[in-house]
């Protein structure tokens, strides 16, 4: 209990993993047929399915409130919205457009490889389709968005419409200003005791980990680890395009300034985000590179840079939007276009409140689930892999802010050290 909780969760999946190989192995080798052996195998099938069931309600019961709390007072974090002025703008239209180009790459690679579908056929999981419903046109995904009652969006899950009104209430405290401080103190405090909430919930993370792993090997057996081989690599084939070729492509022609040695410039601090997963913790350091090293002005990096650790998270967007088409192939959903857009937009908004939630990945990525009615226990199979994507992502979440902070310097007037 002691070790770190990506230890934990390692140590987890592992355990369930060869539990669920054995479990696995006693209810289907014909030796055992109909013996107390199967029939002990089944009893703990069984019952690790519910706990593992009880742990993806614990996480969907918090999403809403997560949702509301963290996005209003996240909004309300940048301060007043008049003083954000030129620069916040250019901020937040690099940080919007490389989310979304992130996104369209990991969409375009899972649909191209597929990896859910490599599953074996007579024991690919699946899941009640409703198949005599139309599917959402692009129209009605974009209305949906303003809901009509928000009370009745919260009721319902209606994930986007209820991210597009916490963003407007963010907006609108910070339009009203000093009358609205009270409510402002509200929801940083919501989101406070949401956190702590989620910590607990986290915590339970190993325990539920090792039952949804237990469950799916020992249901669908060591197969189950080829497809997920797939999917890592859409997953990192997606990183490696978006990091080698767009990022680059994107600082050469808008900061002028040689990838190589923005590389060698950033080094330490992509290193540091890659060995320690985390966008925050990595902030000192890649303030410390892009100021010392690019000559980028500590205006312009104080903005950027702690802003970027929040709400650009270009590798965390495209991990999940694939995961999600991952799921949805595995259990042989066939989502249209306009349902893929969703996981598009979902993805992105999400992805903002990230940096701040405990295992974020696993928070947010119930966000997008939820978003397409994919089936959560899903969850069970991505997180196998996860530690080591984690590790991945976040260097190119750091790799794309300090780009962005390249570029948005140059676009300012300043003199890089090209």
């Amino acid at each position: 209990m002691k070790a770190k909780a990506s230890t934990q969760i390692l140590l987890a999946m592992v355990a369930g993993i060869l539990l669920g190989l054995l479990l696995g192995y006693l209810s289907g080798a014909p030796q055992y047929e109909d013996t107390t052996f199967a029939k002990v195998a089944e009893s703990l099938l069984d019952k690790l399915d519910f706990v593992g069931r009880l742990f993806i309600r614990l996480l969907k019961m918090i999403i809403i409130p997560l949702i509301l709390a963290s996005l209003v007072s996240g909004v309300v974090s940048l301060g007043d919205a008049r003083n954000l002025g030129r620069l916040g703008g250019k901020t937040f239209l690099y940080y919007m457009t490389t989310t979304v180009l992130a996104v369209t790459v990991g969409l375009i690679l899972v649909n191209v490889i597929r990896p859910g579908e490599r599953f074996d056929p007579d024991k690919a999981p699946t899941t009640v389709v409703d198949t005599e419903s139309e599917p959402p046109s692009i129209s009605s995904v974009l209305e949906d968005i303003v809901p009509d009652n928000i009370v009745d969006a919260m009721a319902k899950g209606s994930v986007l419409s209820i991210i597009f009104f916490s963003i407007l209430l963010g907006t609108a405290i910070l339009s009203v200003g000093e009358k609205a401080q009270p409510l402002a103190a509200f929801f940083e405090s919501l989101n406070a005791v949401i956190m702590k909430i989620v910590g607990w919930i986290m915590a339970l993370a190993p325990i539920g980990v090792f039952a949804l792993m237990a469950r799916m090997i020992g249901t669908l057996g060591i197969t189950v680890m080829k497809p997920l081989a797939f999917h890592m690599l859409t997953v990192l084939l997606g990183l490696a395009i978006h990091g080698v070729i767009i990022l680059p492509l994107l600082l050469r022609v808008f900061a002028r300034y040689s990838p190589l040695k923005f590389i060698k410039d950033m080094f330490s601090a992509v290193l540091t985000a890659f060995s320690t997963a985390s966008s925050s913790a990595t902030l000192p350091i890649t303030m410390e590179c892009i100021e010392e090293n690019t000559g980028a002005s500590n205006r312009v990096a104080s903005f950027v840079l702690p802003l970027g650790a929040t709400v650009n998270m270009d590798g965390t967007a495209l991990y999940e939007a694939v995961a999600a088409m991952f799921i949805a192939q595995t259990y042989g959903i066939d989502l249209s276009v306009g349902q893929q857009l969703v996981i598009m937009l979902t993805a992105t908004l999400a992805s903002i409140g990230a940096a701040a939630i405990p295992s974020a990945a696993l928070v947010t990525m119930v966000i997008v689930l939820r978003s397409v009615n994919l089936p959560m226990e899903g969850i069970g199979m991505i997180w196998a892999v996860d530690r080591i994507l984690d590790m991945f992502r976040t260097a190119v979440n750091v790799w794309g802010d300090s780009c962005g902070t390249a570029i948005i310097a140059n676009l300012e007037g300043e003199q890089l050290n090209r």
